[in-house]
């Protein structure tokens, strides 16, 4: 499984979001701008941020349920389960139009069923895909699983993802057979 780290930069300062520790992307996501905070956005990716946010002398935030001062983002808690151990929250960036999801949503092969670009979590897909997320309208979005999209329209598939979840599960399960078979 592959894991994706995100930088942001919003007026000169950047956030690391679920950063993965490779001193390469960490040097790139310093090129943008001085080091803000890392936030850390799935309950499973503490391995990373807490030396990251270390090295680079500033703030961790854990799974943050309201904005820390002067964060340029607004966090929305999207998995919040004790049965599947599983705490997740999405980071939306209302002046960049941006949102960031950790798990919840990814455009990796094995969360799209035939036709999609985006999809839910394989388990989120089968229980309950994140429709706290259908609210948002945004022009860039960013996932721990797969490549991010930028443009028109996104709003809608993501409506589009989450809605026809369970509708599509067979679909899925097709494609998700024929791509392990590869």
């Amino acid at each position: 499984m592959q894991r994706t780290s995100h930088a942001i930069a919003v007026d000169g300062r950047v956030w690391f979001l679920d950063p993965v520790d490779d001193p390469e992307a960490i040097a790139r996501g310093l090129e943008l701008g001085e080091p803000a905070g890392v936030v850390q956005l799935l309950d499973r990716h503490n391995r990373d941020c807490d030396s990251i946010a270390g090295r680079l002398g500033v703030p961790l935030y854990r799974l943050p349920t309201t904005t820390p001062d002067g964060a340029p983002f607004v966090p929305i808690s999207v998995v919040d389960s004790r049965l599947f151990r599983w705490h997740e929250v999405a980071l939306w960036f209302p002046a960049l139009r941006a949102l960031v999801v950790a798990e919840a949503l990814g455009t990796a092969s094995y969360f799209r069923a035939r036709g999609e670009w985006v999809g839910p979590h394989p388990l989120l897909r089968l229980a309950r895909p994140p429709r706290v997320l259908s609210s948002l309208d945004p022009d860039h979005v960013r996932f721990g699983h797969g490549a991010g999209r930028s443009g028109p329209g996104l709003g809608d598939d993501l409506r589009d993802a989450v809605r026809l979840a369970r509708r599509r599960i067979p679909s899925w399960l097709i494609r998700l057979a024929r791509t392990r078979g590869r």
